[in-house]
């Protein structure tokens, strides 16, 4: 409730276990509110039709029609659809999400139908995102980039289900690279990347399963599992004695290390110089001690700033599926 008094929204109903139906005064300063960071996902609601879905006879098709007539002259790229629960293991409006989004696909233009991926949506580009739950149909035009995300929702979900998982990290920079979408390209396979506090290995195993060079600093070992892996370079050694050699560039520079964020932040920026112009910084602002909103926002204005004076530019923030007490912040070096 105190990020939604900081918003000055007024609550009219929860949907799910995830999400707020409220009234803003000012749709348009969500962004700069302070709160901003703790809104996952925000979509404007231009439609809503407040029902039990499985229980109305014929809701595909009238739900269908519906939208047809309200945003059948909108431009639009796509229509997407996704379920209120998305973590619930019950498939009902998963699978009735789907069958909405065949039918309203085929009544709209054929333009609307050929992105098969969420993830090749133009993020400047309006899509008419959905979700639909026990609650009813609540629908709204926005950009992936205003809405904080590619899918109904927000970021995709990638669910941590492999037993021969390293860790659940491995996900977690999955999504960040998806996220990164939104806002820049990711770097192509074969970029190098520089990770401290690396250990055990989940964010360096995903990182090597799509192509890249890794070069992963811990004082801990990696799991025994990665040791033969092609395009890896695992160092021993603590991420504030890590010294690159003097022609050593990376593309990316990747922490997730636990502690104090303005310990990590500065071994982060002690290395950035080794960092290509126009290479990224993906930093997880951790908050141990931390227990405000207040706090939050002040931890991480401070830590912007030393990225600034350092000449790294913020491209992004976000609270991501497997980030728990923290958050991932987006970092550019300027071409």
């Amino acid at each position: 409730m105190e990020i939604l008094r900081d918003l000055g929204a007024e609550p009219l109903k929860k949907l799910g276990r995830e999400y707020h139906l409220v009234r803003l005064p000012d749709p348009a300063a969500l962004r700069q509110a302070a709160a901003a960071k703790f809104v996952h996902w925000n979509l404007p609601m231009h439609h809503a039709w407040p029902c039990r879905p499985a229980e109305i006879p014929g809701f595909i098709e009238k739900a269908a029609q519906t939208l047809l007539r309200k945003f059948g002259g909108s431009s639009l790229q796509t229509i997407l659809i996704g379920p209120l629960d998305p973590g619930t293991p019950q498939r009902q409006y998963r699978t009735l999400g789907s069958n909405l989004r065949g039918r309203t696909l085929q009544l709209f233009p054929p333009a609307t139908s050929g992105i098969r991926d969420a993830g090749d949506q133009d993020g400047r580009k309006p899509t008419l995102f959905c979700l639909i739950g026990r609650e009813g149909l609540f629908c709204g035009l926005a950009s992936p980039l205003q809405a904080n995300g590619f899918h109904p929702g927000g970021t995709k979900f990638i669910r941590q289900s492999s037993p021969s998982a390293i860790s659940r990290a491995g996900a977690k920079i999955a999504e960040a690279l998806h996220y990164l979408q939104l806002h820049r390209p990711p770097p192509p396979p074969g970029s190098r990347w520089l990770e401290l506090g690396a250990s055990p290995g989940g964010m360096t195993a995903e990182l090597l399963a799509r192509g890249y060079q890794v070069t992963a600093v811990d004082r801990a070992p990696l799991d025994a599992r990665l040791f033969s892996s092609p395009g890896l370079k695992s160092v021993l050694a603590d991420a504030a004695a890590y010294q690159p050699d003097a022609g050593e560039r990376y593309n990316a520079l990747l922490s997730d290390m636990n502690g104090d964020a303005h310990g990590s932040i500065a071994h982060v920026l002690r290395l950035a110089p080794f960092l290509r112009p126009g290479g990224i910084v993906i930093f997880t602002l951790k908050l141990p001690g931390v227990s405000t909103f207040a706090e939050a926002n002040s931890l991480e204005s401070s830590i912007v700033a030393a990225a600034a004076a350092a000449g790294l530019q913020r491209l992004a923030r976000t609270h991501l599926t497997y980030n728990r007490n923290e958050f991932t912040l987006f970092f550019e070096r300027p071409l």
